[in-house]
């Protein structure tokens, strides 16, 4: 069989073509990413008095659901952002909402403007004290937290996600500030203490809400050097930090960790703050 050798050249060199582009249209995509605004809040109270850095009222959280709803946002969780990672694809303009602490004032406020609005958010509860206001309930919205009974309710309804704030390492009491490490604390007995306390958070969340958390919320956004390793040993896909910033999400696991949030304070329009703050349009 004879082989023109000058169209096997050809072949050859298309077929190199062809590769180089594939290769290079891989890259670009692994490159490519979402810009994922998230949003942190805390408590919501109807007492203007107690309004300010940590507390909004829930007037103020439905201006910013119908904001969000008008200017085309759609309210992802957490597992969105981990299956986009995974080839899945995300909507055009994504929002996370999270709420910290796991207050009962999310369960009665929040919770009942997210089905009113048909929108998502991530809550991620203190799991000491839904251990505690489980076995002593008492629905107070200044202080209570919600019990674990609750959070089950609105993980079952399909908007809330449920993830790891720490079972009970919320302290800033001038011992240790979050999962910070201590002075005088070996590296052994830090992954130690910080193993015991979110893996018991894990197991208390997945034993009474019925899923197991994917995502590590840091307390006061604490940080020390070893810290995000041990939690990466531990199985967590994503990290929640206090930094304000906008995060990229691509293709890549690793931007998973870290991720920004930008704290919503009292006071101010909705517009105000996803414009002028967040930088959203």
């Amino acid at each position: 069989m004879k082989i023109n050798l000058k169209v096997a050249a050809a072949v050859l060199v298309s077929l190199a073509l062809c590769c180089a582009a594939v290769i290079t249209v891989s890259a670009v995509t692994s490159e490519e990413g979402v810009e994922i605004p998230i949003v942190m809040y805390h408590s919501l109270l109807k007492d203007e008095a107690r309004h300010g850095k940590y507390v909004i009222s829930p007037a103020e959280f439905e201006n910013d659901l119908q904001y969000l709803k008008k200017h085309g946002y759609t309210t992802i969780l957490m597992s969105d952002l981990i299956a986009y990672t995974q080839g899945k694809e995300l909507p055009e303009k994504p929002v996370l909402l999270t709420f910290d602490d796991g207050y009962y004032n999310n369960y009665l406020y929040a919770f009942e403007l997210a089905k009113q609005y048909q929108c998502k958010f991530v809550i991620s509860p203190i799991g000491y004290y839904a251990d505690q206001y489980t076995d002593t309930p008492d629905e107070n919205a200044y202080y209570s937290h919600a019990t674990w009974e609750e959070l089950q309710e609105m993980a079952e309804s399909g908007l809330v996600e449920v993830q790891n704030h720490s079972y009970n390492l919320h302290k800033s009491d001038g011992s240790r500030l979050g999962v910070k490490k201590v002075s005088g604390e070996t590296e052994t007995q830090y992954e130690s203490m910080l193993s015991q306390d979110l893996l018991t958070a894990q197991e208390k969340i997945e034993q009474h809400v019925g899923m197991r958390p994917t995502t590590f919320v840091y307390p006061f956004g604490a940080v020390s050097k070893g810290t995000p390793e041990i939690v990466r040993k531990l199985g967590f896909s994503a990290t929640l930090s206090c930094e304000e910033h906008i995060s990229k999400i691509t293709r890549d696991p690793e931007s998973l960790f870290g991720l920004g949030r930008y704290l919503r304070v009292s006071g101010g329009h909705s517009a105000d703050f996803f414009e002028k703050k967040m930088h959203l349009k």
